[in-house]
């Protein structure tokens, strides 16, 4: 099936209602892998952070990485789990040439967290609220890269290389209980999930959750209901989804081509499915297997793990605020609505905005430059504004320059210019560029003469009370210093010369 065969997303909400299952993957910052004590830092060659455990080679023995366990209870109390007070790791058996054991070692039956939810709010201020059912702690898979072929995928290749530094770096993963209700947002409640999911983590400061770099991955699971009917349909899964986009994008040709094929009188199949950035198509991948296939049995070379209730609860005591009870603290503090908000979060301006406070930036100020001018540079460049090449720092400075009155809004615009176009630090760019405000008494009264002598008719208007055709010679002398006098005190200027009351 192509996009073209696809029913139109109206249609298909006519006559079904989705339902949608999210699994997450977080990969956690720990400094070693979740059973052995190798390292986890990116950018290591090729099969050098790997030890026999982590290879899987006889007679060696995992041992559980305890950050990693704590990491896993405070993400399940940050999602209102229950947390077990006895729990065991289990082998998942199944042969892929990146999982050198030949099983990974996962949780079963007996999650460290189960039975929560997330509240996440939507563009327009909808709060939905997705149930979890629980959050289970895991090892990550190697790294196959296939070589040859167009798609970079095992279909084509002559040949494929295995990286194992990534078998075993600890995961975490997050399983969403039945997502129903959400009808025609379904998509956008995939999204803010995700997007809210993430932000908790970094607010934990358990992981970076970096999508782009593999370090959060979503599944999204997703089935259709005829309407009014009460069994769930078959699922598909579309696996490793890794931008918040491409998670809506899924979730919403899922549901066209579900209904395509059921109003076509055909029959899903339960399968996993690739995601295509390009089109936001998905194609199939292999047959989803159920989890008897798997051969789950308790994993005989790990002892159970037992968080004990008092040192839960002293987790619990330590937990940050969480994302969106601060969010809903900074509206009510920075005096703005949650539509404008919304738009800061939509942009991925809050932390630097918040960054930029904590350097000094008055908050109207810092969402004033980011929301403003970094918004458009990093639209223009079709970038996020994290990888524009200023820091909230910088963006601080330029502030302060303009509260003392060195910059104008103008040179502001275009010191902040030079600091994305690598000219250094703000000081340095206004140094270089001579952007600093004219403010020599002398100097201004000089072009204010000049521009009164060049526009006398308008000078006459001024005289006779005119006072709003001021403008045309704060223009004029604007233009003459190439905007960098203080127009406030131009005007004050031509005033005075003119006998005119402001």
């Amino acid at each position: 099936m192509t996009v073209t065969d696809l029913v139109s997303y109206e249609d298909a909400l006519a006559s079904y209602d989705p339902v949608m299952g999210l699994e997450v993957h977080v990969e956690l910052g720990t400094r070693t892998k979740m059973f052995c004590g190798c390292a986890t830092a990116l950018g290591a060659p090729a099969n050098a952070q790997t030890c026999p455990t982590c290879l899987g080679l006889p007679g060696s023995l995992p041992v559980v990485n305890a950050t990693a366990v704590e990491s896993a209870v405070r993400i399940g109390l940050a999602l209102n789990c229950s947390i077990a007070q006895w729990c065991r790791f289990a082998r998942k058996n199944y042969f892929y040439p990146d999982m050198p054991k030949n099983f990974q070692t996962s949780q079963y039956d007996e999650p460290i967290a189960f039975d929560g939810y997330l509240d996440v709010q939507l563009e327009d201020g909808e709060v939905f609220r997705v149930g979890i059912e629980r959050a289970h702690m895991e090892e990550d898979t190697g790294k196959s890269t296939h070589i040859g072929g167009a798609t970079g995928r095992i279909h084509g290749a002559s040949h494929s290389l295995l990286d194992y530094n990534r078998a075993g770096i600890p995961l975490i993963e997050i399983v969403t209980k039945p997502i129903t209700g959400a009808g025609e947002r379904a998509p956008q409640v995939a999204r803010a999930y995700v997007a809210e999911l993430r932000e908790l983590i970094r607010a934990l400061g358990v992981s970076e959750a970096r999508m782009e770099m593999g370090q959060l991955r979503c599944d999204v699971n997703l089935s259709l209901m005829p309407k009014g009917a009460e069994r769930f349909g078959t699922r598909s899964e579309t696996k490793n989804v890794n931008s918040l986009r491409s998670v809506e994008r899924a979730a919403r040709y899922e549901i066209q081509r579900h209904a395509a094929v059921l109003g076509g009188g055909g029959v899903i199949v339960q399968e996993t499915r690739h995601f295509h950035e390009d089109d936001g198509s998905t194609t199939s991948g292999r047959v989803k297997e159920e989890a008897e296939d798997y051969r789950y049995f308790p994993e005989p070379d790990l002892v159970p793990v037992a968080p004990s209730p008092e040192w839960v609860l002293k987790l619990k005591g330590g937990l940050p605020e969480l994302p969106r009870l601060r969010r809903n603290r900074l509206r009510e503090e920075w005096g703005i609505s949650e539509h404008e908000m919304q738009s800061v979060l939509n942009a991925g301006a809050l932390d630097a905005i918040l960054a930029s406070i904590a350097a000094g930036a008055p908050a109207d100020q810092a969402r004033k430059w980011w929301m403003g001018e970094l918004a458009r540079r990093a639209n223009e460049d079709g970038t996020e504004l994290s990888a524009l090449p200023i820091t909230p720092e910088q963006v601080a400075r330029v502030c302060a320059l303009v509260a003392e009155g060195s910059l104008n809004d103008k040179l502001a615009r275009q010191t902040i210019e030079g600091v994305l176009a690598g000219e250094g630090d703000p000081d340095q760019v206004v140094e270089a560029r001579g952007l600093k405000v004219v403010s020599d008494e002398g100097a201004l009264g000089t072009a204010v003469d000049e521009a009164i002598a060049g526009n006398p008719a308008i000078a006459d208007k001024i005289r006779g009370g005119k006072v709003a055709a001021a403008g045309a010679l704060v223009g004029a002398v604007m233009k003459a210093t190439r905007g960098q006098a203080d127009a406030a005190r131009v005007r004050e200027l031509i005033l005075e010369k003119l006998g005119a009351q402001g």
